[in-house]
């Protein structure tokens, strides 16, 4: 049994874009492209691209799942130790979910709070070490000592400006426009404006933010969620930015 690109999409809840690219970055191969050019996937395809999306959902890149998946070509061995991540996830979150209600239970109550009751399941330092590892220490200390200084209204202002951008470039994106447009172009300033804030985006950095953008899940559904292949823009868009203007 097969099923075609379209359906697969549909059924795994992304696009036939991303199911595309997983294919560029060698990641699922169709089991046969018909005469028609259309694409079609078999059981094993399935199986492989349940253990992709599980990978993202581990917040994993697309070269780290590359290197899992060659890593690992005993499925059953691989679906086992996914399913070991899973129930592993699945505790924290039921940490944090008996975290929150006694935190709700104990301030209607006006009763004392422990602090490890507050914070059990809590990762404080996931994005700390993450920002450092991708563009130093300095990098967060730098975005950290500007958030700090923002009051609760200039942290609003700055979050509802990115999510307009952001529908922006799902606009373009579900009208079919090209990156180097003009149009796109422009939100892609605006884009680099909003980034400047925080420090001097080199043209490395935006390269490798824009491929971020697509290789990690988080960020490719908040771009995606206003249009298919909205993050694939934004990356190529960022891209020829950074090849014509920045340093």
């Amino acid at each position: 049994m097969e099923w075609s690109i379209q359906e697969i999409a549909k059924k795994a809840g992304t696009t036939s874009r991303t199911l595309r690219h997983y294919g560029e970055r060698g990641l699922l191969e169709p089991s046969r492209i018909g005469a028609n050019g259309y694409r079609y996937y078999d059981q094993a395809a399935l199986v492989r691209l349940q253990r992709i999306l599980l990978l993202r959902e581990l917040g994993l890149s697309l070269p780290a799942i590359a290197e899992v998946l060659a890593g690992q070509r005993d499925t059953s061995a691989a679906l086992r130790t996914h399913l070991a991540l899973l129930e592993q996830e699945r505790e924290r979150i039921g940490r944090q979910i008996a975290s929150v209600r006694t935190t709700l239970q104990k301030t209607e109550k006006g009763e004392e709070l422990m602090a490890d009751e507050v914070f059990d399941g809590f990762d404080h330092t996931k994005y700390e070490k993450e920002v450092t590892e991708r563009w130093g220490a300095e990098a967060y200390a730098e975005g950290d000592r500007w958030w700090r200084s923002l009051d609760a209204g200039q942290k609003k202002a700055f979050v509802a400006e990115q999510a307009e951008i952001a529908r922006d470039f799902g606009r373009a994106a579900r009208s079919g426009l090209a990156a180097d447009g003009e149009e796109v172009q422009a939100i892609v300033r605006r884009q680099v404006a909003w980034l400047s804030k925080t420090a001097t985006p080199s043209k490395e950095y935006l390269i490798g933010l824009g491929q971020m953008y697509v290789d990690d899940p988080r960020f490719t559904a908040h771009y995606d969620k206003h249009g298919e292949g909205t993050a694939l823009l934004v990356r190529d868009a960022m891209t020829v930015h950074a090849e014509r203007y920045a340093g």
